[in-house]
């Protein structure tokens, strides 16, 4: 990195340039690194589309829905289609309560 500062006759000047270089190289490699983390966290929010990534399956000839993710079945799909969906949300925020204290102890 010596031979690519040394552009400037005075070694003031090319004390300056090399810290302006080294500051916009740090400053693109900590940008990367948070481009890369905020990927791979979107990545594992996010799904490959696969059948087996259901989240609810919604079965009418047995009148029950299933949430997959937290294996959670209801069997009063009319309540539920028509908005009494309280007893699965209140499921679902358990089980994310549940998952970030596991994911704070680690």
């Amino acid at each position: 990195m010596v031979a690519e500062c040394q552009t400037e006759r005075s070694q003031g000047q090319n004390r300056e340039y090399a810290m302006k270089l080294l500051k916009s190289r740090l400053y693109e490699k900590e940008r990367r690194e948070q481009e890369e983390k905020l990927s791979s966290e979107r990545k594992s929010q996010v799904g490959t589309g696969d059948r087996s990534e259901k989240i609810r399956t919604y079965n009418y000839p047995q009148g029950r829905i299933t949430d997959h993710r937290i294996g959670l079945s209801i069997y009063q799909m009319e309540d539920f289609l028509n908005g009494d969906m309280d007893e699965m949300i209140d499921s679902l925020i358990a089980t994310d309560r549940a998952e970030k204290l596991k994911g704070n102890e680690e």
